[in-house]
């Protein structure tokens, strides 16, 4: 009796070993191969160092800029290659300026700031939970920042006045100039390492919330487009923190 009972209590342990690893068991988000694309806006606020360009701006008697960072205004896509898992390559691009004025003894000055690049992006990803994940990478690509100066003596603006100033010379650099419109431009290598959390709230929307440094290297100036600009102090570029934002559509 206690035989045919031990026997029995075997054959039932077997069985239900059978039956445990007949059932399908879900696999672990964390270990699942992440598939689809995406696009979406990405607007950032940069920490970019003002300071530099104030240092001039104010000594030539216009406003300082504000030293409060840069509001930009971007986009972003990207598709999972599948080669490698979990990694995808995509694009992205942002923008944004900030200016002053000042009015002294009839004249006024504007000054601008406008920062922008766009690139490729390679990112590796690593999902956390159901719906949320973690994307790290960077973005590689190109950019600049442009220093517009103005300056405007008043008075009323006609046809017959531009050409008499025009045919005196006026137009020139020197003292007696009663406009003026230059660009300071400089050209850079970007380079934007980056960390976003992103949460997918539906099966075709998500929402991003992260941090990176823009790096700016390589710097060439030109004057209005035209002309090399030398000399110019290695402390003036658009590099700063970022702040990322983003809503994007897709697959998730």
């Amino acid at each position: 009796m206690k035989r045919n009972l031990f026997v029995a209590l075997l054959m039932l342990c077997a069985c239900g070993g059978l039956f445990a690893q007949e059932e399908p068991i879900p696999p672990k988000r964390s270990k699942m191969m992440k598939v689809g694309l995406f696009g979406g806006f990405t607007p950032g606020w940069l920490l970019m160092d003002m300071k530099p360009i104030n240092e001039y701006v104010v000594k030539s008697n216009g406003a300082a800029l504000s030293e409060n960072g840069i509001f930009m205004l971007g986009g972003a896509g990207a598709a999972y290659i599948m080669l490698v898992p979990n990694l995808r390559v995509g694009g992205m691009g942002m923008s944004g300026s900030v200016s002053s004025s000042s009015l002294l003894n009839g004249v006024r000055r504007d000054s601008e700031v406008h920062v922008g690049f766009g690139g490729l992006t390679i990112e590796y990803v690593v999902p956390l939970a159901d719906h949320l994940d973690l994307a790290v990478g960077s973005m590689f690509g190109g950019g600049g920042l442009d220093i517009v100066l103005r300056e405007d003596v008043g008075g009323n603006k006609t046809w017959e006045k531009e050409w008499s100033s025009f045919e005196s010379g006026d137009y020139q650099i020197g003292p007696q100039v009663n406009n003026i419109n230059r660009k300071l431009g400089g050209s850079f290598f970007i380079l934007v390492p980056s960390a976003n959390i992103e949460y997918a709230v539906l099966p075709w929307l998500a929402f991003r919330l992260g941090a990176s440094y823009v790096a700016m290297i390589g710097p060439t100036w030109q004057l209005d487009d035209k002309y090399d600009l030398l000399n110019v102090p290695g402390t003036i570029s658009g590099k700063g923190f970022m702040v990322n934002l983003g809503i994007l559509a897709g697959t998730f």
